[in-house]
């Protein structure tokens, strides 16, 4: 009998907070978990930006800077994967920088460069991979034994980025996330110790 009085105390007890309240308290966290990571990838889309902007200027310390600190970001905050982006300001430099060697080396390479850039500058702006590729299909026009030199253009996927999140790390974001599984789990767990020990008392009335 006292066995009996005591499962009806240990029921009474986890009555006392209402699942629908621990539901409530659960939908709050899960709101604050998506506003962090919502935060957390708004923080990398700013940093990422400023990659870009620091691409635009051409100053190679401020691009590492920038380069760093969106890599340093991405890899101590969740849902802040950058995926791939090119620093295309720079290739483009790079690649101009190519091809004035390249014509500076003859007045004949000069002469065919000029030609190709006529060719290709109408149809795309900058120089873009597109217009690399078409500058290049220009170039092949003419016979290796013109004398030309070799234009060396820089490979793209040295300019190509991409940085990864953690599943997991201890920000707002992540801590929320914790606090949320863990009330969820305490949500389970009380619906089963309630439903546990009424089937509990049941049987005990069934054998008295």
């Amino acid at each position: 009998m006292s066995d009996t009085r005591q499962v009806r105390k240990t029921v009474k007890q986890l009555q006392m907070i209402k699942t629908w309240q621990l539901a409530i308290a659960l939908f709050l966290f899960v709101f604050l978990v998506a506003s962090f990571l919502r935060l957390n990838n708004v923080g990398m889309i700013q940093r990422r930006e400023a990659v870009f902007a620091a691409d635009r200027t051409g100053d190679p310390n401020e691009i590492r800077a920038r380069i760093y600190d969106l890599q340093r970001y991405a890899a101590s905050h969740m849902n802040a994967d950058t995926g791939d982006f090119y620093l295309q300001e720079q290739y483009s430099r790079d690649s101009k920088a190519a091809i004035d060697a390249a014509s500076r080396a003859s007045s004949a390479s000069a002469t065919i460069n000029a030609e190709a850039e006529a060719v290709c500058h109408p149809q795309f702006h900058g120089y873009s991979s597109a217009y690399m590729q078409c500058f290049m299909n220009e170039l092949a026009k003419h016979p290796a034994s013109s004398g030309l030199p070799e234009v060396s253009l820089p490979n793209p996927t040295l300019y190509k980025y991409n940085f990864s999140s953690p599943l997991w790390s201890p920000d707002f974001g992540g801590w929320s996330l914790v606090l949320a599984v863990t009330l969820l789990i305490v949500i389970v767990l009380r619906l089963a110790g309630i439903i546990f020990l009424r089937l509990l008392l049941k049987r005990r009335y069934r054998e008295a």
